[in-house]
């Protein structure tokens, strides 16, 4: 009997009960193309139950043991399909009041129906779930992801049955050895707040599919890579009807490239020119729609095309007052269409990779982007678990949006104080995402130097544009020092500001002088505008931000728990002074 009960009770004195799901972790390897792929969601009602001791994970409630070896009955602490339900995907903490400001595990089940077709293989891909899932498939583990921002890939073909249950145990729990770590100036929202697929592949199926302009080549090449799930020999074929395209590809050992003679219409803010392409290999077929355009550095200038850009941008954070998170496609529609509105060419997405769709509504739209992953502020930069989470996350990113027109810019992080061990961190992110994507710029959002006055990050060195944070006229209330910064420095790179601003608690005026007041943001505006003007390295700017965000670290009565900094209020029906300020100044710099 004693036996018995320690084998029933042994959670209660196992220390590391997570190290048991340490081994099977889905990273960028399990990735597949999924663009336009047939899926069928499993969106919808889950049974959930908060989990803050994360009882199912310890005592295995995947296993479903209601009964020992004789048929006697086990007392469980669950009862899954009693609990209540939640219309998944969400960010818990906008569903109930009750669940506002909770961090921690929660987990969610729901049983589905399947029917088996010979030779098919089936993967589950969760969109997103913030910060680490664990899942179990008909009392299976799957496995686990980190990153509460790129998406979870898991084969599940081998454990398929006519009638599944699925749980995923989502923690939300801010730690400090994760990317981001424990303390942000953004709300920890949690929950499985993107899609949740179902794709039947065939037994070798296209995995990876990336077409792009050959660099340097006078826009006048198209280079082509497949990869296949499996290391075969087949040829591939490339359509693009619009340009008279049909090419084979040689595929060896799972890879192929090719490089092909053509002059596509070039895809630009002015001009979203986007071509319906196929790629189809064996029993397997994928299509999408690509624009085609080169961007590049030369010298100061960033060149779109051939042509000197200079990046009319807004930052702008995943969130919105009802959904947290979890945004619609007319949400993100909506901040694309009001960034415009205001002359904007260019959105940075800060400080987390987004849904994928703002990226493919961005091609559409005509707006270019700067996508980023969380390496933010006092990361801890000497470990190296940390390091493969955050590179893992970039991947993630830079596959996920590979053949996205609108994506310019891979940011490695932002605002970390320039240390050794932090150099040594980002500088290897740098030079990973350059390795990743030869097409796109890389770039991170860095500190002034206050000891210099000037702009002396050492790892501007690896950078192809320089980005920027600063707030004179705000954190820093002497504004003549902007003026010192921009004399003290002289980078042979392009500088994009990505951060200025202040706070501006909607409707509330008063004197220049009063912080938090709209006539306060008005000047600190006026006064960036003006003075980045005149500065022939700034190539562009993102200034912060586009709405006010919550934030559970501002607590005075102007912030109410959000910053305020944005040029909109939380749900963007009242546009603040200093929306038109910028906006004038973007017209001005568009000549419109």
């Amino acid at each position: 009997m004693l036996k018995y009960r320690q084998k029933n009770v042994s959670d209660i004195n196992l220390e590391d009960y997570l190290g048991e799901y340490e081994s099977r972790q889905a990273t960028v390897r399990d990735l597949f193309y999924d663009r336009n792929r047939k899926s069928e969601l499993l969106n919808g009602l889950w049974h959930y139950a908060v989990d803050q001791y994360d009882t199912c994970i310890r005592q295995h409630w995947f296993e479903e043991r209601h009964f020992d070896a004789k048929g006697n009955t086990l007392p469980v602490d669950y009862s899954f399909d009693e609990w209540p339900t939640m219309q998944l995907p969400c960010c818990w903490n906008t569903e109930s009041e009750k669940f506002e400001l909770y961090d921690g595990s929660m987990v969610f089940t729901r049983t589905f129906r399947n029917q088996k077709t010979e030779g098919e293989r089936v993967f589950l891909k969760l969109g997103a779930v913030n910060y680490i899932c664990r899942v179990f498939l008909n009392k299976q583990y799957l496995g686990m992801h980190r990153g509460g921002s790129t998406p979870a890939y898991f084969e599940i073909t081998d454990l398929l049955q006519d009638e599944n249950r699925i749980i995923i145990q989502a923690d939300s729990t801010r730690r400090p050895e994760q990317v981001p770590t424990e303390n942000t100036d953004w709300f920890n929202y949690g929950g499985v707040y993107r899609d949740i697929e179902l794709f039947r592949l065939p037994a070798v199926f296209i995995k990876r599919f990336q077409i792009a302009l050959v660099p340097g080549s006078d826009f006048g090449k198209i280079r082509i890579r497949v990869q296949l799930s499996d290391p075969a020999e087949e040829t591939a074929v490339l359509k693009i009807d619009e340009l008279g395209i049909r090419q084979e590809i040689s595929i060896h050992d799972g890879e192929g490239e090719a490089v092909i003679d053509a002059s596509p219409e070039l895809w630009s803010p002015e001009n979203p020119k986007l071509y319906h392409v196929e790629l189809a290999c064996g029993s397997d077929a994928v299509s999408d729609e690509v624009g085609f355009r080169e961007i590049r550095v030369e010298g100061r200038d960033i060149l779109l095309n051939g042509k000197p850009l200079f990046l009319r941008g807004i930052s702008c954070h995943e969130e919105s007052v009802a959904n947290g998170k979890a945004l619609t496609d007319e949400e993100r529609l909506e901040n694309i269409r009001i960034a415009k509105e205001m002359g904007c060419n260019f959105m940075r997405l800060a400080h987390y990779p987004h849904n994928e769709r703002m990226a493919q509504l961005a091609d559409r739209e005509g707006l270019l982007l700067w996508e980023e992953i969380p390496v933010y502020w006092a990361i801890r930069f000497t470990r190296e678990e940390t390091y493969k989470d955050a590179e893992n996350q970039l991947l993630e990113l830079v596959h996920r949006d590979w053949n996205r027109a609108s994506v310019i810019i891979w940011s490695v992080g932002n605002e970390n104080a320039d240390s050794d061990e932090r150099l040594e961190f980002m500088k290897n992110l740098a030079e990973c995402a350059k390795k990743a994507d030869e097409t796109r710029l890389v770039s991170a959002a860095c500190l002034v130097s206050y000891d210099e006055m000037a702009i002396a990050d050492r790892l501007a060195e690896y950078l192809d544009v320089i980005g920027l944070n600063e707030y004179m006229g705000w954190y820093t209330p002497d504004f003549g020092l902007l003026n010192t910064l921009f004399e003290n420095s002289n980078p042979q790179k392009p500088v994009v500001v990505t951060e200025f601003g202040a706070d501006a608690l909607p409707g509330h005026r008063g004197s220049r002088f009063d912080k938090g007041t709209e006539d306060c943001q008005i000047d600190v505006y006026e006064k960036q505008v003006e003075t980045l003007r005149g500065i022939p390295y700034v190539k562009g700017m993102t200034p912060w931000i586009l709405y006010d965000f919550r934030c559970p670290r501002r607590t005075s009565i102007i912030q109410g728990y959000y910053n305020r900094k944005g040029l909109l209020s939380p749900d963007k029906r009242y546009r603040k002074p200093a929306f038109y300020v910028l906006q004038k100044f973007y017209r001005e710099l568009a000549g419109k």
